[in-house]
Protein backbone atom coordinates (compact mmCIF):
# COMPACT_ATOMS: atom_id res chain seq x y z
CA UNK A 1 0.00 0.00 0.00
CA UNK A 2 1.24 3.48 -0.83
CA UNK A 3 0.64 6.24 1.69
CA UNK A 4 0.59 10.00 1.29
CA UNK A 5 0.91 12.99 3.58
CA UNK A 6 -2.30 14.65 4.68
CA UNK A 7 -2.95 18.36 4.91
CA UNK A 8 -1.91 18.59 8.57
CA UNK A 9 1.35 16.75 7.91
CA UNK A 10 2.12 19.02 4.97
CA UNK A 11 1.37 22.11 7.08
CA UNK A 12 3.66 20.78 9.80
CA UNK A 13 6.51 20.67 7.27
CA UNK A 14 6.31 24.44 6.67
CA UNK A 15 9.58 26.06 7.69
CA UNK A 16 11.51 22.77 7.81
CA UNK A 17 14.83 22.35 5.97
CA UNK A 18 13.95 21.58 2.31
CA UNK A 19 16.09 18.44 2.09
CA UNK A 20 14.49 17.02 5.21
CA UNK A 21 11.05 17.82 3.74
CA UNK A 22 12.02 16.07 0.50
CA UNK A 23 13.18 13.03 2.47
CA UNK A 24 9.90 12.86 4.42
CA UNK A 25 7.90 13.16 1.20
CA UNK A 26 9.82 10.28 -0.37
CA UNK A 27 9.71 8.19 2.83
CA UNK A 28 5.90 8.27 2.97
CA UNK A 29 5.84 6.75 -0.53
CA UNK A 30 8.32 4.02 0.46
CA UNK A 31 7.13 3.12 3.95
CA UNK A 32 5.26 0.01 5.03
CA UNK A 33 4.10 1.97 8.11
CA UNK A 34 1.86 4.99 7.64
CA UNK A 35 2.95 8.01 9.67
CA UNK A 36 2.02 11.59 10.38
CA UNK A 37 4.27 14.62 10.65
CA UNK A 38 3.42 15.42 14.24
CA UNK A 39 5.67 18.44 14.45
CA UNK A 40 8.30 20.32 12.50
CA UNK A 41 9.23 23.94 13.18
CA UNK A 42 8.76 25.13 16.79
CA UNK A 43 8.95 28.48 18.48
CA UNK A 44 11.38 28.96 21.34
CA UNK A 45 8.35 29.45 23.62
CA UNK A 46 6.88 26.08 22.63
CA UNK A 47 10.24 24.41 23.19
CA UNK A 48 10.45 25.95 26.65
CA UNK A 49 7.01 24.52 27.50
CA UNK A 50 7.98 21.06 26.22
CA UNK A 51 11.13 21.07 28.35
CA UNK A 52 9.12 22.16 31.41
CA UNK A 53 6.64 19.33 30.78
CA UNK A 54 9.43 16.76 30.36
CA UNK A 55 8.64 16.06 26.69
CA UNK A 56 12.01 17.48 25.61
CA UNK A 57 15.35 17.63 27.39
CA UNK A 58 16.97 20.64 25.71
CA UNK A 59 16.46 24.22 24.67
CA UNK A 60 19.03 23.55 21.93
CA UNK A 61 16.39 21.82 19.80
CA UNK A 62 16.77 21.42 16.06
CA UNK A 63 13.02 22.12 15.81
CA UNK A 64 13.75 25.80 16.56
CA UNK A 65 14.81 27.88 13.53
CA UNK A 66 18.54 27.48 12.89
CA UNK A 67 21.00 29.97 11.36
CA UNK A 68 19.56 29.33 7.87
CA UNK A 69 16.04 30.17 9.11
CA UNK A 70 14.73 26.60 8.86
CA UNK A 71 13.84 24.10 11.55
CA UNK A 72 16.07 21.07 11.15
CA UNK A 73 13.87 18.46 12.82
CA UNK A 74 10.62 16.57 12.35
CA UNK A 75 8.70 14.14 14.51
CA UNK A 76 7.16 11.35 12.43
CA UNK A 77 4.67 9.40 14.51
CA UNK A 78 3.31 6.06 13.27
CA UNK A 79 -0.34 6.25 12.23
CA UNK A 80 -2.09 3.12 13.49
CA UNK A 81 -5.80 2.37 13.15
CA UNK A 82 -6.62 5.99 12.44
CA UNK A 83 -4.56 7.56 15.23
CA UNK A 84 -0.99 8.69 15.88
CA UNK A 85 0.63 6.11 18.16
CA UNK A 86 4.10 6.47 19.66
CA UNK A 87 5.04 2.84 18.96
CA UNK A 88 8.58 1.49 18.66
CA UNK A 89 7.68 -1.20 16.12
CA UNK A 90 6.18 1.48 13.90
CA UNK A 91 9.09 3.84 14.56
CA UNK A 92 11.58 1.25 13.30
CA UNK A 93 9.65 0.96 10.03
CA UNK A 94 9.47 4.73 9.62
CA UNK A 95 13.23 4.97 10.30
CA UNK A 96 13.85 2.36 7.63
CA UNK A 97 11.77 4.35 5.12
CA UNK A 98 13.58 7.59 6.03
CA UNK A 99 16.91 5.79 5.60
CA UNK A 100 15.88 4.43 2.19
CA UNK A 101 14.67 7.86 1.05
CA UNK A 102 17.77 9.69 2.30
CA UNK A 103 20.01 7.05 0.73
CA UNK A 104 18.26 7.52 -2.63
CA UNK A 105 19.04 11.23 -2.45
CA UNK A 106 22.62 10.66 -1.29
CA UNK A 107 22.30 12.45 2.02
CA UNK A 108 21.68 9.73 4.64
CA UNK A 109 24.88 10.90 6.35
CA UNK A 110 23.08 14.19 7.13
CA UNK A 111 20.10 12.77 9.02
CA UNK A 112 20.23 11.77 12.67
CA UNK A 113 17.52 9.60 14.24
CA UNK A 114 16.37 9.93 17.86
CA UNK A 115 16.57 6.16 18.37
CA UNK A 116 20.38 6.30 18.31
CA UNK A 117 21.53 9.89 18.68
CA UNK A 118 25.21 9.19 18.00
CA UNK A 119 24.59 7.68 14.55
CA UNK A 120 23.41 8.94 11.17
CA UNK A 121 20.97 7.08 8.92
CA UNK A 122 23.91 6.08 6.72
CA UNK A 123 25.14 3.95 9.67
CA UNK A 124 22.04 1.71 9.73
CA UNK A 125 20.70 -0.09 6.68
CA UNK A 126 19.27 -3.54 6.41
CA UNK A 127 15.97 -4.52 7.89
CA UNK A 128 13.83 -3.51 10.86
CA UNK A 129 16.00 -5.65 13.14
CA UNK A 130 19.03 -3.47 12.31
CA UNK A 131 17.23 -0.46 13.78
CA UNK A 132 16.18 -2.42 16.86
CA UNK A 133 19.79 -3.52 17.39
CA UNK A 134 21.04 0.05 17.05
CA UNK A 135 18.64 1.27 19.74
CA UNK A 136 19.81 -1.51 22.06
CA UNK A 137 23.47 -0.77 21.34
CA UNK A 138 22.88 2.94 21.89
CA UNK A 139 21.35 2.19 25.30
CA UNK A 140 24.45 0.16 26.18
CA UNK A 141 26.77 2.99 25.08
CA UNK A 142 24.72 5.64 26.90
CA UNK A 143 23.53 4.15 30.15
CA UNK A 144 21.37 6.53 32.12
CA UNK A 145 18.76 9.12 31.36
CA UNK A 146 19.17 9.63 27.61
CA UNK A 147 15.87 10.48 25.97
CA UNK A 148 15.21 7.97 23.20
CA UNK A 149 12.91 9.58 20.65
CA UNK A 150 11.86 7.11 17.95
CA UNK A 151 9.74 9.60 15.93
CA UNK A 152 12.51 12.25 15.79
CA UNK A 153 14.67 12.93 12.71
CA UNK A 154 16.96 15.89 12.20
CA UNK A 155 19.10 17.36 9.46
CA UNK A 156 22.78 17.81 10.31
CA UNK A 157 25.30 19.47 7.98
Amino acid sequence: MTYSLGATSRANLNGVHPKLVQTVERAIALTTQDFTVNEGLRTRERQKRLVAQGFSKTMDSQHIPQADGFGHAVDLVPWIQGHPVWDWEGCYKVAMAMDAAATEYGWAQHIRWGGAWDRRLSDFGGDVNAYKREVQLYQQRHVGSDFLDGPHFEWRD
